[in-house]
């Protein structure tokens, strides 16, 4: 007679992460991971204390925090009131009747109008460029963070009525605007691309990603930001300086024409990680 035998399943239990969002008051939005923070995004206007009234800005990510709770990027730096976390603008925002700096507030002020979606880890929210109370320009902002603190950042920017020309910075061999990360006082910087470690500033060469290693209090962090190959005219060329700003530049010195009705999205990842 054969005889039947129970065999036990083993039974494996994954700890999945569990997102919150907590709004904090004064337009700030954090998300936690098992009640740790992860990033605010700060959908109000912000000023810090000295601050000057018009560097006040609005629909950026700050703080950024590594699992282990380091705090890589900085808002308000003193040496450059207008740099803010992890952030996007650009320099030179034209239309057929007028020419604004959305990357110094000059004639351009960003508004946070709504949230589209707000689910656990992930957060969809439209903003609007706002000229002399015109909205000329909507802007999609798409964030979803992972377990191992990657950031996916997706931008959808769409002009409104008439075209929007954006380009980067117009200072000779610079070029600079679009996804930025202004990084915290630190020691020991190490900037690296996808081509290998930099040892001085950098301006306008294509890489495929771009990171900032350094010490944070004694606790070593490193931040990447990989533009996403389906971005246009990849692989964009890069602003790169060791004082601690990392930008992915786009449309850097070739100015891009955005048309109603014909949206650009911008897709980018950023990882926060630990050195140990």
């Amino acid at each position: 007679m054969k005889m039947l035998f129970a065999v036990p399943l083993a039974l494996s239990v994954l700890s999945a992460a569990s997102f919150e969002w907590r709004d904090l008051g004064s337009g700030r939005l954090e998300l936690r991971e098992n009640g740790k923070p992860v990033l605010v995004y700060n959908y109000g206007p912000q000023l810090s204390n000295g601050a000057p009234e018009d560097r006040r800005r609005c629909c950026y990510i700050y703080p950024v925090y590594t699992p282990s709770g380091v705090v890589v990027l900085d808002d308000f730096p003193k040496d450059h009131w207008h740099h803010h976390g992890l952030f996007w603008g650009w320099p030179q925002v034209t239309t057929p009747s007028a020419k604004y700096d959305g990357w110094m507030y000059r004639g351009l002020e960003e508004r946070h109008v709504k949230f589209l979606e707000k689910k656990p880890g992930s957060l969809r929210v439209e903003n609007g460029w706002f000229a002399g109370g015109k909205k000329i320009l909507k802007e999609i902002v798409a964030v979803r963070v992972d377990e191992d603190h990657l950031i996916h950042v997706e931008l959808t920017l769409e002009a409104l009525g008439e075209p929007v020309t954006l380009a980067g910075s117009k200072e000779q061999g610079k070029g600079y605007g679009a996804l930025s990360a202004r990084f915290a006082p630190r020691e020991n910087t190490i900037i690296r691309t996808s081509d290998g470690q930099i040892s001085k500033d950098e301006d306008l060469n294509p890489h495929t990603w771009a990171e900032l290693e350094a010490s944070y209090g004694g606790k070593r962090a490193v931040l990447r930001i990989t533009p996403d190959p389906s971005n246009p005219n990849e692989p964009n060329p890069w602003c790169l300086r060791f004082y601690g700003f990392v930008g992915s530049s786009w449309p850097a010195t070739t100015p891009r024409t955005l048309d109603p009705g014909r949206p650009v999205t911008l897709k980018y990842r950023v990882s926060v990680t630990d050195v140990r």
